[in-house]
């Protein structure tokens, strides 16, 4: 299938499965007039990125981690290993981080506001 066609059936832009492409995480075949060539197992791959990307998951991650995403009835998940393990401990300890920042940050804003 042509790009526009992936796009379509995904819900994904073909300028963001481009991007896909230039990372790494889609390969696609090329056909006798060089356009870009998707199967059926892309739209499969393009959710289990979607998935991984929102989750916070950015594409250097994704790369080294894409072979351990499994799509099944209920959606997409990752086989564990112990480095994605890490990756994913070290993700949720910045987003705690940045949760505690955030909520000092509200504090802070909520004391100036009662202040008068």
């Amino acid at each position: 299938m042509l790009i526009s066609e992936l796009a379509e059936l995904t819900g994904v832009s073909a300028r963001a499965l481009r991007h896909y492409e230039d990372r790494g995480l889609l390969a696609p075949a090329r056909n006798s007039s060089g356009y870009r060539d998707y199967s059926e197992c892309d739209v499969t791959r393009v959710a289990q990125i979607r998935t991984m990307i929102s989750a916070g998951l950015g594409t250097s991650t994704i790369q080294k981690y894409l072979d351990c995403a499994r799509t099944g009835e209920h959606g997409t998940s990752l086989e564990m290993c112990p480095d994605l393990r890490a990756e994913l401990d070290a993700l949720a300890r910045r987003l705690d981080a940045r949760q505690a920042e955030l909520r000092e940050t509200r504090r802070r804003l909520s004391r100036i506001a009662s202040v008068g």
